[in-house]
């Protein structure tokens, strides 16, 4: 459930759109292999962790940056150096990332809540609808201890559950012909179908905290294994929701298919509550992730703090107020999705990945050709993504901002 809840949250209502991106035949296509490479490079960061941890007698597991830190550390002398910056870096990219899902979620919630208010007469700004929610998500934002978000965790994995439901439920009904729809997209729409994909396979964060924390941490990566399985069921469920969105609303589909869903339709306009709130749950998670990385470090700079609880309580508060006044600067949900997606998703998922299996296994003296044309692949395949669809998105925000 944890994966689950990690990997699946507004990204897979934006699939529709990545689809049109790329079309009802290629986009499935890339995702199911784009899935099959993320999950290999979660695999990666595995191994690297366990061989690192084996190695050393290390104390407690190392997360994800302090494994890149030991990697380099222990690795060849030119590297050693890099050690705390390469550490840096992915703190970096993991803080760039959640932040990044916090400001979509304001986009996405405000969005959502704007087509309900608007069919009711209420029809207000959606900057007004940004401003409104803000404090509800301030409130969430300042709970401190994660034991008790908690119960924030447990219900929005109902709500988005039940709302993935009810959206495959109207996606389905009365489709067109397959031949309606783009079977491959133009070229230089693919950047921003790779920008979205990533954006939505975002649980490789996660992956060393969730075996640390199992009764039988072997079981995880096994090849029938709590990873390989949950992933499968993550991916296919992207595609499925992918497909059908743009099969029904083809061009017309939205940066979140919720906005696509009929607005007077007394369903419809639950599930854009019910996912709206969902995800209203979900940015407490994300956002104390980017907290735990980065309040350690300005305390430092702060020290000693005569109140410390009133100032990491006005930190968080600055904090959500950035993701805020990012939210209202780009107000295009896909172009949004996909720009987080494809510089620091990117990095995360596609590039530390292969750089970590080629620092160990050549330090471990068991680098193979197979595994240096392997990562190299991989490590092409996402610098290539993350120039290329940041470009992209970037130029798309700029000319969307020209037609407003």
């Amino acid at each position: 459930m944890h994966l689950f809840k990690g990997n699946v949250g507004s990204g897979i209502f934006a699939m529709g759109d990545a689809i049109r991106n790329a079309g009802i035949i290629l986009g499935p296509i890339v995702v199911l292999l784009l899935g099959i490479i993320c999950v290999h490079c979660q695999h990666l960061l595995l191994s690297a962790a366990k061989a690192l941890d084996e190695k050393h007698q290390l104390k407690s597991a190392p997360d994800f940056a302090e494994t890149v830190e030991l990697c380099f550390e222990k690795g060849p002398p030119k590297l050693q150096r890099l050690s705390k910056l390469a550490k840096k870096t992915v703190n970096l990219f993991l803080c760039i990332t959640q932040l990044g899902f916090c400001c979509v979620y304001f986009v996405f919630i405000s969005e959502n809540v704007k087509q309900v208010c608007d069919h009711y007469g209420y029809e207000l700004d959606v900057h007004l609808h940004m401003a409104i929610i803000l404090l509800p998500i301030l409130l969430t934002a300042l709970v401190r201890n994660l034991k008790y978000l908690a119960p924030f965790s447990t219900l929005a994995n109902v709500l988005m559950i039940v709302g993935i439901v009810i959206v495959m439920y109207y996606a389905s009904q009365e489709l067109p012909s397959f031949s309606e729809r783009n079977y491959v997209a133009k070229l230089e729409q693919i950047p921003l179908f790779f920008g979205t994909a990533i954006f939505a396979f975002e649980g490789i964060g996660l992956v060393l905290p969730l075996q640390n924390e199992m009764k039988e941490p072997k079981k995880f990566k096994k090849p029938l294994g709590v990873l390989n399985i949950g992933m499968t069921i993550v991916t296919t469920l992207y595609i499925v929701v992918g497909m059908l969105g743009y099969l029904k609303y083809g061009e017309d589909i939205e940066g979140s298919i919720t906005l696509n869903l009929p607005k007077t339709e007394k369903l419809a306009q639950s599930v854009k509550i019910i996912i709206s709130l969902g995800i209203l749950f979900t940015y407490a998670l994300q956002f104390y992730i980017a907290v735990d990385i980065i309040w350690p470090n300005v305390q430092k700079f702060l020290s000693p703090v005569k109140y410390p609880v009133l100032a990491e309580s006005a930190f968080r508060a600055f904090l959500v107020l950035i993701t805020f006044v990012l939210a209202e600067a780009i107000p295009f949900l896909g172009l949004f999705i996909s720009l987080v997606g494809s510089v620091s998703s990117t990095a995360l998922a596609l590039i530390f990945p292969p750089i970590l299996e080629l620092v160990t296994r050549y330090t471990f003296g068991t680098l193979t050709p197979v595994t240096i044309f392997k990562d190299c692949f991989i490590l092409l395949l996402g610098f290539l993504g993350m120039v290329t669809g940041g470009y992209e998105s970037i130029n798309s925000i700029v000319h969307a901002f020209g037609k407003e």
